[in-house]
């Protein structure tokens, strides 16, 4: 149940805090002092849409504080499932800034709007003059006949169903049209592989035919060049290898005398060792090169492949070229497995249809089975709100195609009056006759669900007299079971409540406020006889207000 609501910046109200009991709290006051204020507030902790323009303070931003005594109503799951922390005792709290950005927390946890909605769906039902538009809406009228059918847990697992069914069919469509492009694209494919696949492609094959080309365009040069070095460190008669003999020779007969010229030596030596290496590396490399225009006209063809290929596909290397050749031959094989994955997801969702429809039939039937209860139970409630004649025909009608509620659509048809034949309500139900309607089958809701709270704005709109006094006490009789709010005009309602919430405006300086306060006994007396009169209360009046609050 909601135990406390603040309020701070928001329309008319600087700030203000309410504190609400269990059972039927009734909120009155005069017309434009702010009852609708409260609403709108309210409707913003619920996940309404903000709006910057309703800032008091355009400097300061709104917040919208609820406290909630949820200790049994089972939301343990719901918290878990959206990583709150859980507390019998839960804050929920709305700020909106001058820009008109929100914020939403549970518990000082920040939240979206999309969760923020999904609890407070389970916290409260607000319901407003304008929501008895929602008494033609089919999909609302399917709800009380599962309420009165007890369907909650099967309309669990028929969504639950339905849910993997329609996903298994999406996913069927997807693959489906994957195949019929991959199909398109399958020859585009192959020409592509092939033509990467005759190219023979290694990788780090580049650089090594770049360097092989260059050598063989320079052959020439570079066997003069090997062939002269070569020769001045062996061939001729006073090389250079024979110039470094003669010193090592030398130096070796001077060892003896000290060990510096020792140590020249041994450099000596290594650098002969090396040179007489370098020599016959000479010699060999130059043997292996040869002038071979054939060879480099074939390293060429391979090098303008390469290129060729790299600038069409865009990249920079044969590493890359092999990996799309890869990725290449890998589309080309799952083209063929998608048939398979096809026919696979086609049985799946077949097998889920046939559960999907098992349940819409078990559905079906409990809702054939609740519709007469349902018209039984609110024409007895409609008889005490004054319309003995009154008749709600409830009809089921079975669709082609499943839906998320299953496969019936159903509809309300309505008759206020003995030997008038039902019709749909936009067609024969009046204002007040809606509200009694909809009070009805909200009673009848709230006896089978577990809503810790419910907001009926006004919905004593358009009756009178004992009419009204029956409206408070179905309204007393169904705080029983839960927290009831009723912002009401009539003094048969207000009587009936538990708790008295006043509303009213007060001026100060150039700046009116709405301000709220809870009455007491006398001044309880005071506004229902207000209620009773048209001007200043007189004795009547005060009698009379206390005869309908002795009466509750």
């Amino acid at each position: 149940m909601l135990s406390k609501l603040t309020v701070r910046n928001y329309a008319l109200i600087d700030e203000l805090s309410i504190e609400f009991d269990k059972g039927l709290t009734i909120i009155t006051g005069e017309t434009g002092a702010g009852k609708s204020i409260l609403l709108g507030a309210l409707g913003l902790l619920l996940g309404d849409r903000a709006d910057s323009s309703a800032l008091m303070d355009k400097t300061q931003k709104c917040i919208v504080e609820g406290t909630f005594g949820i200790k049994n109503y089972s939301l343990g799951n719901f918290f878990s499932e959206s990583d709150l922390d859980y507390s019998d005792e839960t804050t929920i709290r709305r700020e909106v800034n001058a820009d008109g950005k929100s914020r939403s927390f549970v518990n000082d946890t920040p939240v979206n709007v999309t969760t923020l909605r999904a609890l407070s769906e389970k916290l409260v039902d607000v319901h407003s003059q304008h929501e008895t538009l929602t008494l033609n809406d089919s999909s609302f009228q399917l709800s009380v006949i599962d309420a009165v059918a007890e369907n909650e847990e099967l309309l669990r697992k028929y969504r639950d169903a339905y849910s993997l069914y329609r996903k298994t069919l999406v996913k069927l469509s997807e693959v489906t049209a994957l195949e019929a492009k991959s199909k398109t694209d399958l020859d585009y494919f192959r020409f592509q592989f092939d033509e990467l696949e005759k190219a023979h492609l290694e990788d780090g094959e580049q650089e090594k035919l770049e360097t092989e080309l260059s050598t063989l365009e320079n052959a020439e040069t570079i066997k003069n060049g090997l062939s002269s070095s070569a020769f001045a460190l062996n061939g001729s008669e006073e090389n250079i290898l024979l110039s470094i003999g003669t010193i090592k020779q030398a130096l070796s007969q001077l060892s003896k005398f000290n060990p510096q010229i020792a140590a020249l030596n041994e450099r000596v030596n290594s650098s002969l060792i090396e040179l007489k290496d370098i020599a016959a590396e000479l010699e060999s490399l130059n043997d292996d090169i040869a002038v071979d225009p054939k060879r480099m006209e074939i390293v060429q063809e391979k090098l303008d492949a390469i290129y060729r290929l790299e600038k069409k596909h865009n990249v920079a290397t044969v590493a890359e070229l092999i990996a799309l050749r890869d990725s290449l031959s890998e589309k080309i094989a799952s083209i063929g497995s998608l048939e398979e994955q096809i026919a696979k997801l086609a049985a799946e969702t077949q097998m889920q249809l046939k559960k999907v429809k098992e349940l819409a039939e078990k559905l079906s039937g409990k809702r054939s089975e609740a519709a007469p209860l349902l018209s039984k139970s609110v024409a007895g409630t409609l008889k005490q709100l004054g319309m003995p004649n009154a008749m709600l025909d409830v009809q089921l009608e079975i669709l082609p195609e499943p839906r998320e509620s299953g496969t019936d659509k159903a509809t309300f048809l309505f008759s206020a009056n003995k030997g008038s034949a039902p019709q749909p309500l936009n067609k024969v139900a009046s204002g007040g006759e809606l509200s009694r309607l909809m009070l009805s089958l909200k009673s009848l809701l709230a006896e089978r669900t577990a809503l810790p709270t419910i907001i009926f704005d006004e919905i004593d709109t358009g009756i009178s007299g004992d009419v009204a006094a029956k409206t408070g006490s179905i309204l007393e009789k169904l705080s029983r079971n839960l927290q009831v709010i009723t912002i009401t005009h009539l003094p048969q309602v207000a009587s009936k409540g538990k708790s008295h919430l006043f509303v009213y405006k007060e001026e100060s300086g150039k700046r009116t406020y709405t301000r709220i306060r809870r009455l007491n006994g006398e001044e309880r007396v005071e506004e229902i006889a207000k209620m009773l009169s048209a001007g200043k209360p007189g004795d009547a009046a005060m009698r009379n207000a206390k005869e309908l609050l002795d009466a509750k």
